[in-house]
């Protein structure tokens, strides 16, 4: 009997410290989600809707006594007594319904898209339809599929061609480029439960969905064009059979220029007409569906497996004493005339003459022959009608390659031993012409098994485009989309579509290329996941099929390579280009989609020994790369619903040369990490979109904290590994602190640039974020830095990261240095220019003397004269307020919650110093694009209310200031 719900009442579970609740999870709870949820592949989802139910429903079990176990009643209704209450969830069983543990049919998992959410609820399991074994599912439809058109018509003549020596290589090199492309296939298909789509669903998901797409709509043109093919092979065999019936007649007489018999050859209107009726027969066949087709199939396989055994009775039986018909029976000088290959020129039929157009070498043999050994996908295109693909495509695909290649080497022998060159070469239908009893079963024989293979191929070749539309990464297949139990009805009339266009061609020996070449590519892109797979052996590959190895997948990658190249290099160059255009498309078009395919494996191993390799130790000024850590709301007065300010990112890739490097934006969330871990989530992936949404190289990272303070120095002291630490802090200055009244702000923003120093990382903070120019803003005027302490080089190499963006590139570098004497002006402009011109560096170099820092000394404006008076009476009643709290609580002076040493004089020359160079960087740099300079580290023991006092003095006025403290090293080098 079926449990009820799964959903317990509000009571179940047991409380914890602090009141938290821990229930026995439920069937929307997390874990159940997750685990749902393990398979890579990724199912279509209606549009309507983002959420795919699945449904589990545990079957009940009765005690030892025979009685249902206890149901207890919780507030929203009965529920089962959850024995693993201590784990937090229910048993496996209970939760999922698991095959070995209940002997209950699972539901194949499927993967959900990004931001989908999947919700498993009561309910019987849905139906999945007609399941078919390993003989019916994909021994028999690889055998129709290899044994085809090929081998009946153009076997014989391609032994007469390239004899039985370059015959047998022929053979075995095609053998074997399938034979490794099935050990391949099998290791893939047997590494998890595998849905519809076949070679497709392999290549997705090891090689990622771009390449899965682009190798699939290839496979499936490959599939579409060889059931034309097949089509074309079947009429010609009739037509051979019954000449009266064709409507048009044609006659060749000459081989190798010499006069001979008039040899009839078929009109190519002809096989469009009848072509093209077989082919509506065969789709109306397929629309009856995967049952009409099990039905079917035996018809198309029995003649087929009695011709061949009718063909190697009549070798056997030919006759030995009638030369003039070409039959010598098996002859040993027929055998040695016939074992050196004799390329030449034919016409377009294929019948030897000196002026024909067309020139057979070996390499044309090989694209005219492939298509015989093609077809051991066409189990793994029916995947989701198999019982048991792990076992079935492996034992079907495997025994099937074996079973027709054993069949060709022994063919070759045969057929090169039973006729002269001659009648090998004109004789298209030997085949049926030495078969026993009678030429006509076998012609019989071969129109229906070609029918079969055309029959597969229009039965694949659509499930193949269903699967790729219903994993909706390209939007304009969605017209192919069906549910998991139909037929791709749609599908098939556009796979019959294609196909009829082909056979409208007509020509049988100008379409074998082309499907060549389609399933070439196909075959080197599942050798190609199989090596990754192999070479990467991630813990997640663990196929049952043992006998595959790297070296063979690649080995079978590189032959497919080969053999392409070998047919026709042009016709390789135009399917690589097609797949590259498909794959562009994809990229461009597609909806992204995480299928944890095998490049994403080898990105993080590749970044792991990366990682390894840079180890802990600094790395060289020449191989320094800037990477910040934008602090994103550091002052917290920005919408809830923005996540960071709209010109953090813009600055960020200003800091980074030509966009490459990485920029860590982080925010920190008060309160207790297991109340805002939810939350934290969240902001997560909305700072994450804004930063795609800026195209910005960097990373979101969202930390709860209690406060900001002890938030901020987790980040600095644990953000990144090793080399990849960030080791530039970005913060933005708070201009809105004392408009706002906000008197935590001063303590936190001294708090940060300490702890940035005691982390020894750089301090960047911007003034004037909201005037910076976007890429599209082209700036004039200069970028002059203020160079008043040795910094390692930062502030020199960020004005010049500044000049590699096009907003910035009109500008011209101005470098102030700050002399107290007059006499050390001359000396230090040379030294600084002698500086710059080793670093590569293009800079004016301007010197300012200040020969006293009295207030007395020079005449101030009038808005910094009151700017000064202002700050410095606000800093006297800072200090007068914290003398009277300290003078009556009886402590010492006390600011920020410890211990502070003022002297007022030396507060007072501060406010100077900033006064003075404020007034410095309005006098020469008013008009500058943006101004750097150096930022003061704060006092120690000094009360941060003044250090900010000193700070607004510093960048009153200026409309863009970044303000630069380098950390203990060199960022550039004189070397090279």
């Amino acid at each position: 009997m079926n449990t009820d719900d799964l959903e317990g009442g509000e009571d179940d579970g047991y409380h914890a410290q602090g009141n938290r609740k821990y229930s026995p999870v439920g069937a929307q709870d997390r874990a159940v989600l997750e685990m749902a949820s393990m398979d890579p592949g990724s199912s279509a989802t209606a549009s309507q809707s983002s959420i795919r139910k699945v449904r589990a429903r545990t079957q009940g079990s009765m005690d030892s006594d025979g009685k249902a176990p206890d149901v207890a009643a919780g507030d929203n209704g009965p529920h089962r007594e959850h024995k693993l209450e201590l784990f937090g969830f229910d048993s496996l069983v209970n939760i999922l319904g698991l095959k070995s543990m209940t002997q209950e049919q699972v539901l194949a998992p499927s993967s959900p898209r990004d931001n989908e959410v999947v919700s498993i609820t009561g309910g019987d399991p849905t139906s999945s339809g007609v399941k078919m074994g390993t003989m019916m599912g994909v021994f028999v439809p690889c055998l129709q599929s290899i044994l085809g058109i090929i081998y009946y018509i153009r076997f014989s003549w391609i032994i007469g061609m390239g004899g039985i020596a370059d015959s047998l290589l022929l053979v075995s090199l095609c053998g074997l480029c399938t034979f490794l492309t099935g050990l391949s296939l099998s290791a893939i298909a047997t590494n998890g439960a595998m849905k519809g789509g076949g070679p497709y669903y392999l290549i997705g998901r090891a090689l990622g969905p771009e390449v899965g797409v682009s190798i699939g709509l290839c496979f499936f043109l490959g599939n579409a064009v060889a059931a034309a093919l097949y089509v074309l092979g079947a009429v010609e065999t009739f037509l051979k059979a019954l000449p009266s019936a064709g409507f048009f007649t044609e006659t060749s007489t000459k081989v190798n220029g010499s006069v001979s018999k008039p040899i009839q050859t078929i009109s190519t209107h002809d096989l469009q007409i009848y072509g093209l009726v077989v082919t509506v027969i065969l789709c109306i066949i397929v629309f009856g569906g995967v049952k009409m087709i099990n039905r079917v199939a035996p018809v198309f396989l029995i003649p087929v497996l009695l011709s061949v055994l009718c063909i190697v009775i009549g070798i056997f039986m030919a006759k030995k004493d009638d030369p003039d018909t070409g039959i010598t029976g098996l002859s040993a000088d027929s055998f040695k005339d016939n074992w050196d290959s004799m390329y030449q020129n034919t016409n377009s039929d294929g019948i030897p003459d000196r002026d024909g157009k067309v020139y057979w070498n070996f390499n044309a043999l090989v694209g005219l022959f492939f298509p015989a050994v093609t077809g051991i996908m066409a189990g793994s295109n029916r995947s989701a009608s198999l019982k048991d693909t792990q076992r079935s495509i492996p034992v079907g695909t495997l025994s099937a390659t074996l079973v027709t290649t054993l069949l060709y080497l022994v063919s070759v022998f045969l057929f090169g031993a039973v006729a002269n060159r001659e009648k090998l070469l004109t004789d298209r239908l030997l085949t049926a012409t030495i078969a026993w009893p009678f030429p006509v079963v076998i012609r019989v024989g071969i129109i229906l098994s070609t029918l079969g293979a055309a029959l597969q191929s229009l039965t694949g070749a659509p499930r193949l485009l269903a699967a790729i539309a219903n994993d909706d990464i390209l939007p304009v297949l969605n017209c192919f989309r069906v549910a998991d139990t139909s037929e791709p009805h749609i599908a098939t009339l556009f796979t019959t579509v294609i196909c009829m266009g082909c056979v409208v061609i007509g020509n049988l020996d100008l379409i074998t290329p082309t499907v060549t070449m389609f399933f070439l590519l196909c075959y080197s892109g599942v050798n190609l996941s199989c090596f990754l797979l192999d070479l990467l052996d991630a813990p997640s590959w663990r196929p049952r099929w043992k006998f595959h190895h790297w070296l063979l997948s690649l080995l079978g990658a590189l032959l497919c390579v080969v053999i392409m190249f070998l047919i026709s290099w042009l016709f390789t160059v135009v399917s690589l280009a097609l797949a590259s255009l498909i794959y562009y498309y994809v990229s461009i078009k597609g909806k992204a989609g995480d299928w944890g395919d095998g490049f994403k494996s080898a990105y993080f191993q590749l970044a792991l020994r990366s990682l390894r390799s840079l180890g802990a130790k600094q790395v060289h000024p020449k191989n320094w790369y800037p990477i910040p850590l934008i602090f994103c709301r550091p002052w917290g007065k920005l919408p809830e619903n923005v996540p960071c300010h709209p010109k953090l990112a813009d600055f960020a890739n200003c800091m980074k040369k030509k966009g490459r490097g990485m920029s860590i934006f982080v925010n920190i969330l008060d309160g207790d990490y297991h109340e805002c871990a939810e939350d934290a989530k969240e902001a997560c992936k909305q700072l994450d979109t804004y930063i795609n949404y800026k195209n910005c190289e960097g990373v979101a990272e969202i930390v709860v904290a209690t406060n900001m303070t002890e938030g901020f120095r987790g980040i600095v002291q644990t953000m990144g590994l090793g080399n990849l630490k960030p080791n530039i802090v970005v913060v933005r200055y708070p201009e809105i602190w004392r408009r706002e009244n906000l008197k935590e702000i001063p303590t936190r923003f001294v708090g940060i640039i300490n702890d940035c120093i005691v982390a020894n990382k750089a301090v960047v903070i911007v003034k004037g974020l909201d005037e910076w120019p976007n890429e599209y803003q082209r700036q004039y005027g200069s970028i002059d830095l203020y160079w008043i302490v040795r910094d390692g080089g930062l502030m020199l190499l960020l004005s010049q990261l500044l000049l590699t963006k096009e907003s910035f590139e009109s500008c011209k570098i101005q470098v102030f240095c700050i002399a107290e004497e007059d006499s050390d002006a001359e000396s230090l402009k040379a030294d600084v220019k002698k500086f710059l011109y080793d670093l590569r560096l293009q800079a004016e170099v301007i010197v300012i003397t200040i020969k006293s820092w009295d207030v007395e000394g020079g005449s101030q404006q009038d808005d910094s004269i009151e700017a000064f008076n202002d700050a410095r009476k606000r800093v006297a009643s800072y200090l007068a307020e914290l003398k009277e709290a300290a003078k009556r609580e009886g402590t010492p002076l006390m600011a920020d919650g410890k211990a502070v040493v003022v002297d007022e004089q030396q507060v007072e020359k501060f406010l100077y110093t900033t006064l003075k160079l404020n007034t410095t960087i309005l006098r020469y740099s008013r008009m500058a694009a943006v101004v750097l300079v150096s930022l003061p580290p704060p006092p120690i023991n000094h009360p941060a209310y003044c250090y900010m006092e000193y700070m607004d003095l510093l960048v009153g006025n200026v409309q863009r200031l970044l303000m630069v403290r380098g950390y203990r090293r060199d960022v550039v080098t004189l070397f090279t």
